[in-house]
């Protein structure tokens, strides 16, 4: 059954950690990790390792920085379930191939879209940054501005959507019977 479900939550929240658990109480073996990050340094890099180790070798991966819509809409149809951590990093590489905000819209809305697709259970992470302190510079308050836009779409877009605190989920909208 087709459900999309948006985990949202601060660093080290443990949003990744309870995603991964929904999405393994999904039936079937076909289910695919949808990774966002580009590893720039070692200490990334070492993240990425931990992360895959964590998954184990059930899990199918898929590296994608920027067509994420495309992925989405190409991979439900095979696959029982799809975890794409995290949308925080999505609009990173968007951000820096071009932060024009008509091209960030324009991609928001193609993602949106590709949810009215997918045949499988879709599992979204993202990070909340609005939360915290106003940033000092304007780079840092246009991308806060931008992910508070994001991630409002895809939660208004979402059948189910849950807040981590503290490593508690806490649920904003829908159930997870």
């Amino acid at each position: 059954m087709k459900k999309i479900t948006f985990v949202v939550g601060g660093c080290r929240s443990g949003k990744s950690r309870y995603a991964l658990k929904l999405a393994e109480q999904v039936p079937g073996q076909n289910k695919i990790f949808v990774a966002t990050c580009v590893p720039g340094d070692d200490e990334m890099k070492q993240r990425v390792l931990h992360h895959k180790k964590e998954r184990g070798p059930d899990w199918k991966t898929l590296e994608v920085p920027v067509l994420l819509p495309e992925a989405i809409i190409e991979n439900s149809r095979k696959e029982e379930v799809l975890l794409v951590d995290c949308l925080t990093l999505w609009v990173n590489n968007i951000f820096m191939e071009n932060n024009d905000q008509e091209n960030i819209e324009k991609h928001v809305e193609k993602l949106i879209r590709s949810f009215d697709q997918v045949r499988c259970p879709i599992i979204l992470v993202s990070n909340e940054v609005g939360a915290g302190i106003v940033p000092e510079n304007k780079l840092a308050r246009r991308f806060r501005d931008v992910m508070g836009f994001v991630n409002q779409k895809v939660a208004a877009s979402s059948d189910n959507v849950t807040w981590m605190v503290v490593g508690i989920p806490v649920t904003i909208k829908g159930t997870y019977e």
